[in-house]
């Protein structure tokens, strides 16, 4: 079973405003994610089970983003902007 408030990558709380008001029903500022800009790479790494049902923490966001961008054939980031 996917739990939505841990990270998909590493388990650790994922820190999502969307999931905690979600669990609590008390309204919570935007969620950190929809201010960055994940790559393709990132995303990717998210197990096929847990699309859509988990976020990824900020930590996780902040190590993938830093090692893709280092990467020469980077397919260029993906924006979780709405």
């Amino acid at each position: 079973m996917i739990d939505p408030g841990a990270c998909p990558l590493c388990g650790q709380a994922n820190q999502c405003a969307m999931e905690l008001e979600r669990a609590t029903g008390v309204k919570q500022t935007a969620c950190w994610c929809t201010q960055v800009t994940m790559g393709a790479e990132l995303l990717s790494g998210i197990p096929a089970d847990a699309v859509g049902k988990a976020c990824i923490c900020p930590s996780c966001a902040r190590a993938v983003t830093a090692v893709c961008a280092t990467l020469p054939d980077s397919s260029g980031p993906i924006s979780l902007r709405a």
